[in-house]
């Protein structure tokens, strides 16, 4: 692979100009950071869960805050990655990859666009009511593939329809990104019957030609050795580092604040980031001293974890610079860094899964997921299937023209409900199935 065609400015589904020259090149980058800000898909992150409940009096993450932190992780990644493999590259690439923190920054800041509402429970919600709910009926009407896609929800994938797809009343080429912004977006290049145990993939049947465009475009080539599969565009590992480190990080500090975990707990992992550097020990300790505000506290051990996991990921990928632009790297960045802290990662994700995920206040999110986004796609699931019903009329003159098939398609039908049950955010939600329940008029 290489960084001419990786870091191609030319916007999918728009005509390309042949008159750029470098300067234009970073300002396309640019451009795609702020189509994503001022996005609808993007202002609606504020109301969809991250982990824990939207915020009551004290104030914790949602998709929005989550995806900004992100981006500003990313951007750091981006930087810290050129500066040290700059002197590997050539003239004419060192002004090209240096917008890598542009880009990677863009993608990071979109990387939730596709999630449902209800953080990962939405995502089981949906793919339960196409495997055990009323959407199973479906399986003898589709391919292989198509049922594959809808009975395992995949935020990534949604993200690329999200992004790509002319619905109703929109241009071609959705929001017509770069080509080199949607590759980086791509975590998983393949489909859903190429997924594998983990059931993770990067597009629905819908965008397979969208897909292999990006593909095509920045010369990312197939793999041999896994049929289907694609190599991953380098900057996926830089921003795929900067989601982990995040999420890894911030949701402990919000346990904290929400006083799930106790603050000395938090303290006590973080700290273990720094195991065997007593002069920087000292020098944290020192600061803990003069800040005596709890929640502060944790904001600068937060910061400092957040710093060195960032140059670890960012030392990782400049080691691994041949096997990642090779298409021979495997596995995430972070699972390369050094035995310690790879430990503390560990022990953090450990207790985060038996201390925080499985805590009442998530579990209840849960459990709202899946019975309010399975009560609204089994009334929309059943209005588009039956049109010809008066109660069907009314029920999909509640979802916006924009999501309405343009064809008689089950899967295509099925996939607009989707669309639609998808894109809302928590509230949203919540006051349509009270509202279509009878429960609030």
């Amino acid at each position: 692979m290489n960084w001419k065609s990786l870091l191609s400015p030319v916007r999918y589904g728009q005509p390309s100009s042949k008159d750029k020259n470098l300067d234009d090149i970073r300002s396309e980058f640019q451009r795609d950071y702020d189509r994503i800000i001022f996005s609808s898909p993007f202002r609606r992150l504020q109301n969809k869960t991250q982990v824990f409940p939207l915020p009551g009096s004290v104030f914790v993450h949602n998709r929005l805050t989550h995806s900004l932190e992100v981006a500003s992780v990313g951007r750091s990644l981006g930087n810290l990655a050129y500066a040290k493999i700059q002197e590997r590259l050539d003239k004419w690439e060192k002004k090209l990859v240096r917008e890598i923190d542009t880009v990677v920054a863009t993608a990071c800041l979109a990387h939730d666009l596709g999630n449902p509402p209800f953080g990962h429970s939405g995502e089981k919600a949906i793919s339960h009511f196409f495997s055990q709910g009323a959407g199973s009926a479906l399986q003898s009407q589709l391919t292989e593939a198509q049922y594959a896609d809808l009975v395992t929800f995949e935020g990534n994938a949604n993200l690329i329809r999200l992004l790509t797809h002319r619905f109703h009343g929109r241009r071609e080429g959705g929001y017509a990104l770069t080509f080199a912004s949607l590759g980086t977006m791509v975590k998983y290049p393949w489909d859903s019957l190429s997924a594998g145990k983990k059931k993770k993939f990067g597009f629905f049947q819908t965008e397979q030609d969208a897909f292999h465009q990006i593909m095509q475009q920045l010369q990312i080539p197939a793999l041999e050795t896994h049929p289907g599969h694609f190599t991953r565009h380098p900057l996926v590992y830089l921003m795929e580092a900067a989601d982990d480190i995040c999420y890894q990080v911030m949701d402990l500090e919000d346990a904290q604040k929400l006083q799930i975990i106790e603050r000395e707990k938090v303290q006590e992992l973080f700290m273990s980031f720094f195991a065997g550097d007593d002069e920087r020990i000292g020098k944290i300790n020192q600061t803990l001293k003069e800040v005596t505000d709890p929640n502060e506290q944790i904001a600068f051990l937060r910061a400092l974890v957040i710093g060195k996991l960032t140059h670890a990921a960012s030392g990782v990928f400049a080691r691994n610079y041949e096997s990642i632009m090779g298409g021979t790297f495997s596995g995430k960045l972070l699972n390369h860094i050094d035995s310690g802290l790879a430990s503390a990662m560990q022990t953090c994700e450990e207790v985060s899964l038996s201390r925080v995920y499985r805590h009442p206040s998530v579990v209840k999110i849960e459990i709202s997921g899946y019975n309010v986004l399975g009560a609204l796609l089994e009334e929309f699931f059943n209005a588009i299937m039956h049109t010809e019903h008066d109660y069907s009329q009314k029920i999909l003159s509640l979802m916006p023209l924009q999501y309405h098939p343009e064809q008689p398609d089950p899967y295509l039908k099925a996939r607009a409900v989707v669309d639609f049950v998808s894109g809302m955010t928590d509230v949203f939600a919540v006051d349509l199935f009270k509202q279509i329940k009878g429960v609030e008029l």
